[in-house]
């Protein structure tokens, strides 16, 4: 899939939670840093995180995609709908 112009594809889906429609209203340029974008669904919304890859220059413990399910148990709503894009060279 294409988003502002980068290719994704989709490396995890639980509980089917992807929705093209409702990831291309929300994806922004912002997004384009980023390796990976983990979207989740919380009362009826969809959010979206980025996280990077090791060698991103912009890597920190927040967006490093190793913590990615830190940030799912602890930022996220118990068991929720969620998927992740990976962002393809």
């Amino acid at each position: 899939m294409i988003l502002n112009e980068k290719k994704y594809k989709i490396i995890e889906d639980y509980k089917n939670a992807f929705d093209e429609e409702e990831v291309k209203k929300k994806f922004t340029d912002f997004f384009n840093q980023y390796d990976y974008v983990i979207g989740d669904w919380a009362y009826g919304s969809l959010r979206l995180k980025g996280f990077c890859k090791k060698n991103n220059k912009i890597l920190n413990e927040i967006n490093d995609f190793e913590n990615r399910d830190k940030y799912i148990k602890e930022q996220c709503a118990l068991d929720c709908k969620y998927f992740v894009l990976e962002k393809e060279e």
